[in-house]
């Protein structure tokens, strides 16, 4: 039999329950809040003693008005707030298996999709989720098998709230963690993100494609080109963060097509700027600068981050050496139309002419004297003291830096002794070029 204080306690719970029963929204809205105000924070046997071992009933219910009126969003956030309580709390395996078997996953999943709910609703529906990941593998791996990463991903790159943003950074994070069966797939979707995101999730999505690189330890074909896209933009924690990238991926099997399309990015097809100038004259609404040019933005990240890789690594610079990036330096030097390619293609140029006396030979000959010695005097400040003619000298430029460390014996294998071990294709890439402009000539 039970005692009179247990059957007190009964009785109290199953009052509770049928208030809750008979209230309305409003009604229903003041108990979640008289709810969260008295349970935050408690564990599994706490919680369990407030209901007289009946928690389970309560969260029963919470979840059935969870899937009644998600699409509604009435009282959404508390609602979310609550089933959170009893997930969060220590010791409470019982209470996530109960609220996964009735579709939890896919619930909150639904409600990172739909237009009209509000931003607070979601942002607790992903502390939700962050809750269930973080309680084992097996469950990160429920919520990729929901389709959870597509979800998740695309509720970053529409997200407008930026405190939002970073918890589905935290969610994405976790589940590249410890979830070595999907954890490609959150990777391939970090990917996929990079080209239409807004700024700050490309900012978050790059942070953890680091993380999800060192991790999985090889790369996708797509990395390179998403992430040179990637510089085209006027957001510099963006930039910042697609640089530490590529600082990671010039150790993996992408090395020499990131190098070649960072080298490439320094010479944009003359069709391309054409274009884009065009259209930007032609739309009255456009914002009628030619330094906003996408190409012109990636050519000055672009020297940038060449001038980072060749500083952290001696073996890099000597590989773009033979990449002829000397060449497109000092075509990017000429571009008068943007002024920060010039500024950081000089900056650039100035250390590959300090470090190889052989690029100091070339560059000079070159520029000529006076140039030479206005380069010298201040790289950073030099498209401020040079005229038309000089920059249609740098633009114009025929230096090919291979062709003389060839017959000054640096001969290819003996590339060899690079303190990074060079892509094989590099050698291939390198002929290609020779012949290339050995037919030019002819």
């Amino acid at each position: 039999m039970t005692s009179i204080k247990e059957q007190a306690a009964i009785s109290r719970l199953l009052s509770f329950l049928q208030e809750w029963d008979n209230a309305g929204k409003v009604a229903r809205s003041h108990i979640l809040n008289n709810f969260i105000e008295t349970n935050q924070g408690k564990t599994a046997p706490e919680l369990e003693q407030e209901f007289s071992q009946g928690g389970s009933l309560f969260l029963v219910r919470l979840t059935t008005f969870l899937r009644i009126t998600y699409m509604t969003g009435a009282c959404l956030e508390k609602l979310l707030r609550s089933i959170g309580i009893f997930l969060s709390a220590v010791s409470s395996n019982r209470y996530l298996i109960e609220f996964l078997e009735v579709g939890g996953v896919l619930t909150l999943l639904e409600i990172l999709g739909l237009e009209k709910t509000k931003e607070e609703d979601k942002k607790e529906a992903v502390k939700l989720l962050q809750v269930i990941a973080n309680s084992g593998r097996k469950y990160k791996e429920l919520i990729c098998e929901s389709y959870g990463v597509r979800s998740i991903a695309e509720f970053l790159a529409k997200s407008k709230s930026e405190e939002t943003q970073e918890e589905v950074q935290i969610l994405l994070d976790s589940l590249v963690h410890g979830n070595p069966k999907y954890q490609n797939q959150v990777y391939k979707g970090l990917i996929a993100l990079l080209p239409f995101a807004s700024p700050k999730a490309q900012q978050l999505s790059l942070q953890t494609l680091r993380t999800a690189q060192s991790i999985i330890g090889t790369t996708h074909p797509s990395i390179v080109d998403c992430v040179l896209k990637v510089l085209d933009t006027m957001h510099l924690e963006v930039q910042y963060e697609a640089i530490e990238l590529m600082k990671d991926l010039v150790n993996y099997d992408v090395r020499l097509p990131l190098l070649k399309g960072l080298v490439a990015l320094l010479t944009p097809p003359v069709e391309e700027t054409s274009r884009l100038q065009s259209k930007i004259l032609n739309d009255s609404s456009a914002l009628q600068l030619t330094a906003h040019l996408p190409v012109f933005l990636q050519q000055a990240a672009a020297a940038k981050a060449i001038r980072i890789l060749a500083r952290s690594h001696l073996s890099i610079a000597e590989e773009m050496l033979h990449l002829r990036v000397v060449h497109s330096l000092m075509a990017a030097m000429g571009n008068t139309d943007h002024s920060n390619s010039q500024r950081q293609a000089s900056l650039t140029l100035e250390y590959f002419v300090q470090v190889f006396p052989v690029v100091e030979e070339h560059v000079r000959r070159s520029m000529g004297e006076e140039l030479y010695q206005l380069f010298l005097s201040n790289a950073e400040d030099l498209y401020m003291k040079i005229d038309s003619i000089q920059a249609d000298i740098l633009a114009a430029n025929k230096v090919n830096v291979t062709r003389t460390l060839q017959l000054c014996g640096r001969t290819y294998s003996s590339m060899s002794s690079f303190t990074f071990p060079v892509d094989p294709g590099l050698l291939a890439y390198i002929t290609h070029l020779e012949k290339e402009d050995m037919e030019s000539k002819e």
